[in-house]
């Protein structure tokens, strides 16, 4: 728990002080990807947990990470400009682990859940971080068998931040209807395109952000999470879309696990140019739109619930439109960012995944065309990862 406790209330001089979180600041609109794999023995297709293994025959390497459990390995990149580079990046960790991984006997799997996996027989990473959630948590903490995908884009002043990502929140559906890829959960068919946005909102300090607009406002509420004990430290607040102050980035965590480089190219291509957007419209003195909180909180339900299917809420005057067609306009008006940061072709990806279908909507159809055999539905998420 925090001992962070204060000499006053939120907003008095000497609190305000002591509440103050420096945002280090981004000169360039740089971009950073984080990947979620899940280990998958390549017999069963059952998770294996052997991440641990893993990691240490790929020795030490900034670009791979431990997370939560040990079925889970996490590949990020450097700071890069583009979509292509981080792409390229990517590539550049995943040959050589994918190889310490087949040698193993085993493949990379990325969905935002598994089909049919157990909670239950998954094994926990040895961190006091891990266990004090845990402990906390409990069985909604164990439960946390998901994966997803967190993109970084940088942000030249602390006074932006809070005002993109409330604007940012009208894109919320856009960005998880695109990467839905969690309808199973324990081996049932949920009815949802993404069960993993439903799980991890369960879990303390996660789920949508609140919507300030300032970032003194921001520096308050984090003061105050600590002095209640709620986080000891700012990466315990899990938003599906939070600041990064340490590394001057608004990190997007909206998206289900993606399975393949085209799709998370298109999905960090259109990631980067909104937030881009929403950025040099404030420099042009513009004020950012934003919806009601109940508003942004349904989109993200029914987002959800039907993926590309969706009919989600435009604006604060309650005007609705089918997700795909709102995705249209937006793709058209991002063609000019997307030329300036040198990812065009990756946005233009992005209206294929409703041509050829959502991730969810392509599993149910591999179930569909095996008899329900969930094991070929992690077959096919295996071969789509080309690197």
């Amino acid at each position: 728990m925090s001992t962070d406790r204060g000499k006053g209330p939120v907003g008095s001089p000497d609190t305000r002080a002591g509440a103050r979180i420096d945002f280090a600041r981004s000169p360039r609109p740089t971009v950073g990807v984080e990947w979620e794999f899940a280990l998958v023995d390549a017999q069963t297709r059952d998770l294996s947990n052997e991440a641990t293994a893993v990691i240490a025959e790929i020795g030490e390497n900034p670009r791979v990470h431990k997370e939560l459990l040990r079925n889970t390995v996490e590949v990020v990149t450097g700071v890069c400009a583009s979509a292509p580079e981080a792409m390229e990046d990517l590539r550049q960790t995943l040959g050589p682990a994918r190889r310490i991984v087949r040698d193993r006997g085993m493949e990379l799997f990325c969905a935002g859940t598994h089909p049919f996996a157990q909670w239950s027989t998954q094994k926990l990473t040895d961190a006091p971080r891990y266990a004090e959630l845990i402990k906390r948590t409990q069985w909604w903490g164990r439960q946390m068998l998901i994966w997803g995908v967190h993109v970084h884009v940088g942000i030249s002043s602390a006074n932006k931040v809070m005002p993109i990502m409330s604007s940012l929140l009208n894109a919320y559906p856009h960005l998880l209807a695109l990467s839905a890829s969690s309808p199973w959960w324990g081996g049932e068919d949920t009815g949802y395109a993404s069960n993993r946005a439903m799980m991890f909102q369960q879990l303390p300090t996660a789920g949508l952000p609140f919507q300030f607009q300032t970032w003194s406002e921001f520096e308050g509420f984090v003061h105050d999470q600590k002095k209640t004990g709620i986080i000891d430290h700012i990466d315990e607040v899990r938003w599906d879309i939070r600041p990064s102050p340490h590394l001057g980035t608004l990190e997007v965590r909206v998206c289900d696990g993606v399975s393949n480089l085209r799709e998370l190219g298109a999905l960090v291509a259109l990631t980067h140019c909104l937030i881009v957007d929403l950025d040099r419209r404030l420099d042009a003195g513009e004020k950012l739109p934003t919806m009601p909180p109940w508003h942004v909180q349904e989109n993200k339900w029914r987002a959800a619930r039907y993926g590309l299917d969706a009919v989600i809420i435009l604006d604060a005057d309650s005007n609705e439109r089918l997700v795909t067609d709102d995705l249209d306009d937006v793709l058209t008006r991002l063609q000019p960012v997307a030329k300036s940061l040198d990812c065009v072709d990756e946005l233009a990806a992005v209206a294929e995944i409703p041509r050829v279908g959502g991730s969810y909507q392509r599993q149910r159809r591999v179930a569909e065309e095996h008899d329900g055999d969930l094991r070929a539905v992690v077959d096919a998420l295996v071969a789509e990862l080309v690197i």
